[in-house]
């Protein structure tokens, strides 16, 4: 009976020894059967980068409206928001007293000049001296530059409109006396128009004139589209961005002053950039890395990554279009792994 008991106990030993061998042949992955996998195949793709900032539609031209004398207002000549031509006479201030002293330098040229006249003729003869003759002569300039005085006031009291545009609302009213500091209104360029925005400067060097870009606002349907005109000399201390403007072309006068818009910018693009879905990049503490399959086995790859979108994600180092990237499967693979392909696209 007790040899029959140790017969017993000898064979459950032997057993547990073949199980403990079977469970390390199965925890080995030398040992074990491929893993079934779903890899990419890399191709060169055409990537865009691009960023998303907000934007304020201005006026092409702003111009404040004051007289450059002090004058009574006689007439006005313009209608509150309503447009005007270059040029057109908006605003006349009184200017009576300065007609009269035109008209009163014009009779005193007309004495001196025949008086200028006579003495040249005795001149000839030495009838005068120079010096009497130089004096008529004098006389005649300074009653001249005397009247060119007088017709630059006369065109003051003629306010006229800078450019072709529109008039914004009215400060003053009929015989109101008003001085170079009254704002008497404002005309505004509304066939182009402006949009002022700002870029992180890491983007800085990438902005050229003339370069397009793309706005969308609320309420207008479509996207409208901007050329470059100017950016800032230099990047504001405080936020560190750039400041730049563009021109629209708004001929049927759809964007209003003022209004919020969403500024697209495509700042390069990359006919040959590298891309793979996002779940392929494996992070640690020190790189990121990616498993390429090889004739069946992995290798693991560092990689230096780019642009990030919702999905995929560039790779700008590491892999190069041919390579084939492991998709699935990434927790369980280890270097002396074996792999087969389930799936390749």
């Amino acid at each position: 009976m007790k040899k029959i008991c140790i017969a017993t106990l000898l064979l459950l030993t032997f057993v547990a020894c073949e199980e403990k061998k079977d469970a390390k042949k199965t925890t080995d992955g030398s040992k074990m059967g491929p893993i079934a996998v779903e890899a990419i195949l890399i191709h060169p793709t055409s990537l865009s980068e691009g960023i998303e900032v907000a934007g304020n539609i201005l006026p092409f031209e702003l111009t404040e409206i004051r007289p450059e004398m002090s004058g009574r207002i006689i007439q006005i000549n313009f209608n509150e928001g309503g447009y005007v031509t270059k040029n057109a006479l908006l605003v006349k201030l009184f200017d009576g007293d300065l007609q009269a002293q035109l008209k009163k330098l014009k009779v005193q040229l007309k004495i001196a000049e025949k008086t200028e006249e006579r003495q040249r003729e005795l001149l000839k003869i030495n009838g005068i001296s120079q010096q009497d003759y130089d004096l008529s002569l004098l006389q005649v300039n300074n009653i001249k530059a005397d009247i060119e005085l007088t017709e630059v006031n006369i065109a003051k009291t003629e306010i006229r409109a800078p450019y072709a545009g529109r008039m914004g609302l009215r400060s003053i009213s009929p015989g109101a006396y008003i001085t170079p500091a009254t704002v008497i209104t404002s005309i505004s360029q509304v066939d182009k128009k402006k949009i002022s925005f700002s870029i992180p400067e890491k983007y800085s060097n990438d902005i050229r004139q003339g370069m397009k870009i793309e706005f969308k606002i609320e309420g207008i349907e479509g996207t409208q589209h901007a050329t470059i005109l100017a950016s800032e000399s230099v990047v504001e201390a405080n936020t560190r961005n750039l400041k730049v403007l563009a021109t629209v072309n708004d001929g049927a006068q759809k964007l209003v002053p003022g209004t919020f818009a969403k500024v697209n910018l495509t700042l390069s693009q990359n006919n040959e950039a590298v891309i793979v879905p996002t779940q392929c990049i494996i992070p640690n503490a020190r790189a990121k890395q990616v498993v390429l399959f090889k004739d069946g086995k992995p290798e693991f790859t560092t990689v230096t990554t780019g642009i990030r979108g919702s999905e995929t994600i560039q790779v700008i180092s590491g892999i190069k279009p041919g390579d084939t990237v492991v998709t699935t499967g990434l927790l369980f693979i280890r270097k002396d792994s074996k792999l087969k392909l389930s799936k390749l696209q």
